[in-house]
């Protein structure tokens, strides 16, 4: 099972991205290197899953965000925020050019995002292990009212380290809870280490198995991989569904990528934020 996982992070560090990824980045570096601090590797990991979930796959309304029948969108590893961001902005939740005031004075961007400031924003996020649970109430409630709305919730491969994540696991299987999908951002590392050396999660595929999720995997960067992999699971699903994708932390920027000195770091110079445009898509 860890020579599986090996290789989809082997093809997810291989993977060519195109000029609308790399558009969503370079839209995610005005934020980070205006305000000069963030989780910018753990930004970049994000982008093709939340980029094929907005184009492809998730039913919502950027003019109306309140629209009582959209699908509900989790993103429960709030350090991802400026991801999120990114790609409502590409979407028309708000002009991308408010990007830039990135946790400035009176900005509704936080580093973690706050669903009673920004629109598009379901839950707010960041202490994690929450999101899963907070989606067990929303897929319940969907259920109790008879609605046909979706709930999507991103977790982090760290924040499977989390008990919380697992209780909310059980739940979802005793309620068969079908109209929740999880995605795991897999990118194998955490704030200091690397996850299998921090608290390691194999065998990860079957560990969900065992909480009664069917598991599909795939690369995480690859555009139309993700887009059949989501298609599939959430085509009348019977079981409830996990999909874990592969990532690289850093994803597009070679002085990032893998490199655990951008989970969170603060106080770019100009050389480096020069440098981070410079080598986006090299």
């Amino acid at each position: 099972m860890k020579r599986k996982h090996r290789d989809f992070h082997r093809l997810a560090e291989r993977q060519v991205l195109d000029r609308r990824s790399l558009e969503l980045r370079k839209l995610i570096l005005n934020g980070y290197t205006s305000a000069r601090r963030g989780h910018l590797g753990s930004y970049l990991s994000l982008v093709e899953i939340l980029r094929v979930l907005y184009d492809d796959i998730l039913s919502v309304r950027p003019r109306n965000p309140q629209w009582k029948d959209r699908d509900r969108f989790i993103l429960s590893k709030g350090h991802g925020s400026l991801a999120l961001y990114a790609i409502l902005a590409d979407h028309g939740f708000f002009s991308k050019k408010l990007i830039k005031s990135f946790v400035s004075f009176d900005s509704m961007f936080g580093q973690h995002p706050d669903s009673r400031k920004v629109p598009g924003v379901e839950a707010s996020t960041g202490s994690l292990g929450h999101g899963l649970s907070i989606g067990v109430g929303m897929a319940l409630a969907a259920r109790i009212d008879h609605k046909k709305y979706r709930t999507i919730v991103v977790i982090s491969d760290a924040e499977s380290q989390e008990g919380s994540i697992w209780e909310a696991a059980l739940a979802i299987h005793k309620h068969n809870l079908t109209n929740l999908t999880t995605i795991v951002d897999y990118n194998h590392m955490q704030s200091y280490a690397a996850t299998h050396e921090v608290l390691d999660l194999e065998p990860f595929t079957r560990k969900w198995e065992a909480f009664g999720f069917t598991v599909t995997e795939v690369n995480g960067h690859d555009v139309g991989a993700l887009r059949k992999a989501f298609k599939r699971v959430l085509t009348k699903p019977t079981k409830p569904q996990i999909v874990i994708c592969h990532t690289v932390k850093g994803k597009g920027i070679p002085m990032t990528e893998n490199n655990m000195d951008w989970h969170h770091k603060t106080k770019l110079t100009d050389q480096e934020i020069k440098t981070l445009y410079k080598g986006l898509g090299k």
